[in-house]
């Protein structure tokens, strides 16, 4: 199942790059470490639980009824991979490092959907709900995310903790351990709270990750 993941995500990468990338660009590689890269395929684990950030085409039942996003606690899931992409007026590319304070988007893999939030209420604690919205051709400043590296390190790598702060609400990506019912598999709740929390803190954990660039 590992090779079939990780020869999708090749295919998306090379057919579904940034407009003005080298399609012949070095091909993706998994590593153990090392720098995050724009247009890596990744899984986001949430530290405190070790959950993997999911999302599947199921919507909310209340809120804004987009897709739902949640906590899936096993890794092998392919409904957790994200595609971390740039900002429209960013001059970044395919294969450059992500420096903290970069504004990055998610783009869920299966469905092409953006993380996204608003102020919607999440519905098992009432924060900020976080949702997936939008797709290849409909994005808006709501799949904003703003990277903060914990502690003294520069630039995004696998091994660093770090958080991801909303632009327009100004919470932070969340996690806990208050559980879906009606989903089953022990998923819970993603949302946004906008104070810092040890439930803020995440790691990129599996995925493919393409080399970095030379200097931006």
């Amino acid at each position: 199942m590992a090779a079939s993941l990780l020869a999708l995500a090749v295919a998306l990468l090379v057919g579904a790059g940034f407009g003005g990338v080298d399609r012949g660009a070095a091909a993706p590689v998994e590593t153990e470490g090392g720098e995050v890269t724009y247009g890596s395929v990744i899984k986001l684990m949430h530290e405190k639980t070790k959950h993997r950030l999911h999302s599947h085409d199921v919507p909310y039942g209340s809120g804004s009824g987009q897709q739902s996003v949640t906590g899936f606690p096993e890794g092998d899931d392919s409904n957790s991979y994200w595609i971390i992409r740039p900002t429209p007026d960013s001059s970044s590319k395919q294969g450059d490092a992500i420096e903290t304070g970069d504004i990055i988007k998610l783009q869920h893999m299966r469905t092409r959907r953006w993380l996204h939030s608003h102020l919607h209420a999440s519905p098992l604690s009432g924060n900020l709900e976080v949702s997936c919205f939008g797709g290849d051709e409909l994005s808006d400043t709501g799949d904003y995310w703003r990277l903060e590296i914990e502690g003294s390190g520069k630039v995004w790598k696998r091994d660093q903790k770090i958080r991801l702060r909303h632009i327009d609400t100004g919470g932070y990506l969340h996690s806990h351990n208050k559980k879906y019912n009606r989903l089953g598999g022990g998923q819970q709740e993603v949302c946004g709270v906008k104070e810092k929390r040890a439930e803020n803190i995440w790691l990129a954990a599996e995925g493919v990750y393409l080399p970095v660039n030379g200097s931006k």
